[in-house]
């Protein structure tokens, strides 16, 4: 009996993360399939890389400022003595650019973003204003998804350029005013082994970021149930579901090209 259960639960677990899977797939194909219609989503393309990229460049660019900061105070008073302080200008470079600056940049996004997008759509969902443009022979997905999707692979690259150049500037002021490190020292540093690659290989995790983020948050939005609670709870499962898939991909990417950024 104890056999049987297990196996029957195991059974319904693998039925329902199929389902879960084809239902996503089957969303993909929708918004693959509103490309046909520009009409429908070029103008709103447009307001949503301002709402997720021109209205984030506060936010980014604090938290960009922080982070340059620490990871210049953590990276020069762990260094041992006699070690060059060029190699501040390295680490710092490298910590920054091929990692925390797209990974971070992601993370807050999708709190800001990501929850805004589910939160919009779901409310949609909820008073059938999707419903009222189905009636219509209106293609929803192509209308609310794919604009989001295709202003967050742009704009998310685009922030993440941003975000590391002023973590990069950060460090250099938090060096200059508050250590022993010297202007010099940390472009020297900077400059060591830097190789193109780096920065496209960041700009490659912030496009994975910010398909992850849309597509995640709109579907949630997309399939919001039982009127307000169900937009309070489609926006919390959105927001953890498209961190951890932040995370997931961050591993992934890593894992795929780490091997040829100094190639």
């Amino acid at each position: 009996m104890p056999i049987a259960y297990t196996v029957g639960l195991a059974q319904r677990y693998v039925a329902g993360l199929l389902h879960a899977f084809g239902k996503r797939a089957y969303f993909a194909r929708d918004i693959v399939r509103g490309l046909r219609d520009p009409g429908t989503w070029v103008p709103e393309t447009i307001r949503q890389m301002r709402n997720i990229g021109v209205d984030s460049v506060p936010l980014a660019v604090i938290v960009a400022a922080f982070l340059g900061g620490v990871t210049a105070f953590q990276t020069r008073y762990q260094l041992f003595p006699g070690v060059q302080m060029s190699v501040v200008g390295l680490i710092v470079r490298q910590s920054i650019v091929l990692e925390l600056g797209p990974l971070l940049t992601a993370l807050v996004l999708t709190g800001r973003v990501g929850a805004r997008m589910t939160a919009e759509i779901g409310t949609m969902r909820v008073t059938e204003q999707i419903d009222a443009l189905e009636t219509l022979s209106f293609d929803p997905v192509g209308f609310l998804a794919l604009p989001r999707l295709l202003a967050a692979l742009v704009m998310l690259p685009a922030l993440t350029v941003l975000a590391n150049a002023t973590a990069i500037f950060s460090a250099w002021a938090t060096l200059v005013t508050a250590t022993d490190v010297r202007t010099d020292d940390y472009l020297l540093g900077l400059r060591l082994a830097f190789t193109s690659f780096q920065v496209i290989y960041s700009l490659i995790k912030a496009f994975c970021f910010g398909a992850a983020i849309s597509f995640v948050c709109s579907y949630q939005g997309y399939v919001t149930e039982a009127g307000a609670e169900g937009v309070g709870r489609s926006t919390a499962t959105a927001v953890v579901i498209a961190s951890v898939s932040i995370l997931v991909l961050d591993a992934i990417v890593a894992a795929v090209l780490a091997p040829f950024i100094q190639a």
